[in-house]
């Protein structure tokens, strides 16, 4: 073991106690409920995360990116969902995958995808679990839960003999909107109700639904039953964030990552600071407001992870402006002096690094890869 000190900067770095207590709890939470969980594993990209989530119960795993199915697949995650709406430049990438053994299954929500992908996966040899998207309020992706495009849709992946209707799923990303338990819980109950009624539509259609899929990490940290539905694919949690401490998805000491900056400059008059960590370092992500309605790009910690009550409030490439009004702490914080941002967006941080410094407190008890790319 070595302390945080010795690192160069910035560095980002995963409190090893606080993921594992995530993961536990959210295992323990959907299978109360009743559900499977299948974690969405873009958040954290680690191979050492998934087989965290994998000991808490998880059932298969979600993916953003094909780098991500191909790497997780390497290491023995069969069973992925990529949940992003399928197009035709994948259709090979998806069909090998599954000939090599590894179920990848798909989304959709174009009526013109089922006819070429079923193909790609006849000339393939393989059959591909395709997921119907639905929208259940966010308005990016997805069929209107209530328009004749779902059941056209489930029919014509159906009617493929090389592709197999896995059932509808969706993600309440207006979640991200909510603030307070009260508001997280209405629209994760509007999601819940909305993909139920979904399936409802399509059983009296003739469309027996194999499976209803959900997921945002407020949503499934706030709802209050999960009846009729059979899996939940929140990722977030395994680091959770000031946004998700804003919102009121948890704690300040839940949020596990955090990037480890020097300071390189010190304005007494301008009382500021300036960081070695920009946007390159810890997203351009603004998150959400602060009760002050101030925007910043996160809090600023001591090494020892005591919260310093300063935010980083600009951004350039390399740099983050930090304002100091106290005099005293403006003067601890000189130049080479080590602060820890507890990051406001834990997925796209982590986006920006290849590797994550794991720590118990100050000291250093591992690293892990990230594995990035498309």
């Amino acid at each position: 073991m070595s302390d945080l000190g010795a690192l160069t900067t910035p560095s980002l770095l995963v409190d090893r106690t606080r993921v594992e207590r995530n993961v536990a709890r959210m295992g323990a939470r959907i299978a109360g409920l009743g559900a499977t969980l299948r974690p969405h594993v873009k958040t954290h990209k680690s191979i050492e995360v998934g087989r965290l989530q994998a000991a808490a119960g998880m059932r298969g795993i979600t993916v953003s990116t094909l780098a991500e199915a191909r790497a997780f697949a390497a290491h023995g995650f069969d069973d992925i969902t990529y949940a992003v709406p399928i197009e035709r430049g994948k259709f090979e990438a998806v069909a090998q995958m599954n000939a090599a053994g590894v179920r990848l299954a798909v989304i959709t929500d174009d009526v013109t995808v089922p006819g070429p992908l079923g193909e790609a996966a006849r000339q393939a040899g393989v059959t591909v679990d395709t997921w119907v998207k639905v929208d259940c309020g966010y308005h990016r992706c997805g069929v209107d839960p209530e328009g004749p495009s779902l059941a056209e849709l489930a029919r014509r992946i159906g009617e493929r003999t090389h592709l197999r209707f896995a059932g509808i799923l969706a993600h309440a990303g207006h979640s991200y909107q909510a603030r307070g338990p009260t508001e997280i819980l209405a629209v994760a109950r509007s999601e819940r109700d909305v993909m139920v009624a979904a399936a409802a539509h399509l059983a009296s259609a003739g469309v027996p639904v194999p499976a209803v899929s959900i997921g945002s990490t407020p949503t499934a940290m706030g709802v209050d039953h999960l009846t009729g539905v059979h899996e939940v694919r929140a990722g977030n949690y395994a680091f959770f964030d000031v946004m998700q401490v804003t919102i009121g998805s948890c704690t300040a000491d839940d949020c596990a990552l955090s990037v480890l900056a020097a300071v390189v400059h010190r304005d007494p008059k301008r009382g500021t600071v300036i960081l070695d960590a920009g946007g390159i370092a810890l997203s351009k992500d603004a998150g959400i407001a602060d009760a002050d309605g101030v925007t910043h790009y996160g809090r600023v910690l001591d090494v020892e992870g005591r919260d310093l009550g300063l935010r980083v409030t600009s951004l350039s490439q390399e740099h983050g402006v930090v304002h100091v009004r106290d005099d005293a702490l403006l003067t601890r914080l000189g130049v080479g002096a080590r602060v820890r941002v507890l990051v406001n967006h834990s997925c796209l941080t982590a986006a920006q690094h290849a590797e994550y410094v794991v720590c118990e407190g100050t000291a250093i008890v591992g690293r892990w890869v990230n594995h990035r790319g498309w």
